[in-house]
């Protein structure tokens, strides 16, 4: 069982990494990681749509029994609260609201057992952070994001378009300092670092200086940022190259700023009747998004539902009827995103993973052999709507979809059991495994390590992730 149990631990030590990271050096590349890889590449980008907030695969992507609402039924009894719908593959089933998805599964994969770590006390962000770099916290030092491994070793696409985009996560809301400690470079350096469009629909402001404001006006507020980044703790405590990452990333920003690529962010230039396809609010417009700047040389994006407790994905109360909502706001934009690429030909080359931290079901908190402690009192009988469809955290037995970069289509990976516990019960895969078969897409190899605090650090723990060859097209 691990100890961390609170976020107050998990921001405590992940400040005093943050402190740590900023004095160090260049990472050093370490003597086992190759020179240049031989790895044929198959993906050139990637768009991962996180699905913050723990979306239930019995709700989605892997439904079973459907048991309709009825005044005085038992909690054990249900399974799924949607009836089942058929996808374009035969005999695969998703759950109802999600046709559009359903309808163009014969361009992707559908993993149906991916396990989610055990980090004892379920925290949504310990596990997001879990997710997102494949270490699970905390750290002695920030660990760098699985975007920002990409854009330090492949690179941009094009120099003018930031290597690593993050659209529509702020930090304002909900477990705002938690996300943070994730969503870094880490020892990689500012540089490679997320580029923040926190609002699609006002992805021009990002790269552009705020309305009223001439350049000349723009050149003196950056001065005064520089010498604001001068008097704070990177200032005092960062070494000369974490100053250096941080002063390439603003030239980086400026670079943009003066490109006609900038017009890529700017969503109003799309046609009405593509904009209206995508527009189901912001997760919508984030697709739309992510297409245009794919097109225009992205190399990793991330879209995100956004993690705020409570809301969302994260239904411990009314989730039948919240899921009929997330439903709603995917269902069409993320199928679309796929069309469109496909018919650019730009799926071939672009991998498009939909993902979540965990699961749910309505009576396990955790996994069946490792239950931890209940965060949500579900009753034995449900006699209001509101009680139907609540979940707690469940974390063996979860759903991923994953499209294009050389990945098999019309395929599906790993099975759950159809009754409860509906774990997995064939091929379970796990993150590191996730993030080394997305690297080696790339042409990343599993021992690229850097020398941190005189040990090799990789980009899955210990480099022992490995590829799973049976979701990709050519093994």
């Amino acid at each position: 069982m691990k100890t961390l149990h609170t976020r107050r631990d998990f921001l405590k030590k992940t400040s005093v990494a943050a402190i740590a990271t900023m004095g160090m050096g260049a990472p050093l590349a370490g003597l086992l990681s190759s020179c240049e890889s031989k790895i044929p590449t198959t993906a050139d980008s990637v768009i991962l749509l996180f699905m913050a907030g723990g979306m239930a695969h019995t709700e989605t992507f892997d439904p079973k029994k459907f048991t309709p609402f009825r005044k005085g039924m038992e909690a054990k009894e249900v399974l799924s609260t949607f009836p089942s719908i058929p996808t374009k593959l035969d005999g695969i089933f998703f759950s109802e609201g999600l046709e559009n998805i359903a309808s163009v599964m014969d361009k992707g994969t559908l993993i149906r057992s991916y396990q989610a770590a055990d980090l004892g006390h379920i925290l949504h962000t310990r596990h997001q952070y879990h997710f997102h770099t494949c270490y699970e916290p905390p750290q002695s030092v920030v660990v760098p994001h699985l975007g920002s491994w990409i854009a330090k070793e492949k690179g941009p696409l094009n120099p003018v378009i930031p290597p690593f985009i993050n659209i529509g996560q702020n930090f304002s809301v909900g477990e705002g300092e938690e996300l943070k400690a994730f969503h870094s470079a880490g020892f990689l350096g500012s540089e490679f670092g997320p580029f923040l469009i926190p609002d699609p629909s006002a992805g021009l402001e990002a790269v552009r200086p705020p309305v009223g404001m001439d350049y000349k006006r723009f050149e003196g507020r950056n001065q005064l940022y520089n010498d604001l980044v001068a008097a704070s703790p990177m200032g005092e405590f960062g070494s000369d190259y974490q100053k250096e990452s941080l002063k390439r990333s603003m030239e980086q920003a400026y670079m943009l700023l003066n490109s006609p690529e900038a017009k890529a962010f700017d969503l109003s230039q799309e046609p009405k009747e593509s904009y209206e396809r995508y527009n189901t609010g912001k997760f919508g417009l984030g697709c739309l998004l992510a297409k245009r700047l794919v097109d225009q040389g992205a190399r990793y994006i991330t879209v995100t539902t956004e993690y705020v407790p409570f809301f969302g994905w994260d239904t411990h109360d009314n989730g039948h009827t919240r899921l009929k909502d997330m439903k709603k706001m995917i269902d069409a934009p993320i199928a679309q995103l796929i069309k469109d690429l496909d018919q650019s030909g730009k799926l071939d080359r672009t991998m498009v993973i939909v993902a979540s931290e965990f699961s749910r079901d309505m009576l396990t908190e955790g996994r069946p052999d490792l239950k931890v402690q209940d965060q949500v009192e579900v009753p034995d009988i449900i006699e209001d709507m509101k009680n139907y469809g609540m979940h707690r955290h469940f974390t063996d037995g979860c759903s991923i979809l994953v499209f294009g970069g050389g990945i098999k289509r019309g395929h599906v990976f790993g099975k759950t059991a159809d009754e409860r516990p509906c774990k997995t019960i064939n091929n379970p895969i796990k993150i590191d495994s996730i993030h080394q078969t997305i690297y080696h897409a790339l042409g990343i190899p599993p021992d690229k390590n850097y020398e941190i605090e005189k040990r090799p650090f990789y980009t899955t723990p210990d480099g022992q992730g490995k590829v799973e060859f049976g979701l990709l097209s050519k093994a």
